[in-house]
């Protein structure tokens, strides 16, 4: 089975494919994930993709591409495997589409999760991050039990750059203007699903098994 979850930044599309991954046995594959983990080792890669992260803009085609095609010839892959912010845009998707043909694989379903907009950034500005074990918070809906104090290590929580609100409206804009043709592309092929992604984590994995099957 192979997936993608498309929708803005924050709507949840890590979380539910992490639940997804679990309960069908394939596995997730974020972008996001991947970018960091470059940036954070200083490689070649992570230093052209810093560069535009920072900012809150997208990072190149061809650098993502290039990094798509190795990670999906991995072994865990053979099964399937969940997308999570990958493909952003038109030219990505038609790319992707050929290197699936390429490597005789079709694409199953496109699963859009819808989230108004503001409340996406009450989500994004309110995450707290710990930068030791990686335990994620929120200050509203998943505080730690101390103020800005990781439960799990004692470490300082901080908040990411790319989740201050004013990159996170620059995020929303650059998702609308480059990632939403995406939408239409899909619906052409009649295989994009929407979902409401509102309401507790659960009742949206319910919706989104439903439409698995």
């Amino acid at each position: 089975m192979i997936l993608i979850l498309l929708g803005a930044p924050g709507v949840g599309k890590g979380t539910q494919g992490a639940l997804i991954s679990k309960e069908y046995g394939i596995p997730q594959i974020s972008t996001g994930d991947i970018l960091r983990s470059e940036v954070k080792n200083e490689t070649e890669l992570g230093k052209k993709a810093k560069a535009y992260m920072e900012k809150g803009e997208l990072v190149p085609d061809d650098v993502i591409i290039e990094m798509m095609e190795k990670r999906i010839k991995q072994d865990d892959c053979k099964n399937g495997f969940i997308l999570d912010g990958f493909p952003r845009t038109v030219a990505q998707a038609e790319a992707f589409d050929k290197m699936l043909s390429k490597n005789g694989l079709e694409l199953d379903k496109v699963i859009l999760i819808d989230v108004p907009e503001e409340e996406i950034i009450e989500r994004l500005t309110g995450r707290r991050i710990c930068p030791n074990c990686g335990a994620v918070y929120h200050i509203k809906n998943n505080p730690p039990k101390v103020d800005g104090v990781c439960d799990r290590c004692g470490s300082k929580l901080i908040q990411r750059d790319d989740d201050r609100e004013d990159v996170v409206r620059k995020r929303l804009e650059v998702y609308k203007e480059s990632t939403m043709p995406l939408v239409d592309y899909y619906m052409k092929t009649s295989k994009l699903v929407k979902v409401d992604g509102t309401g507790d984590i659960e009742e949206i994995f319910a919706r989104i098994k439903k439409i698995l099957g």
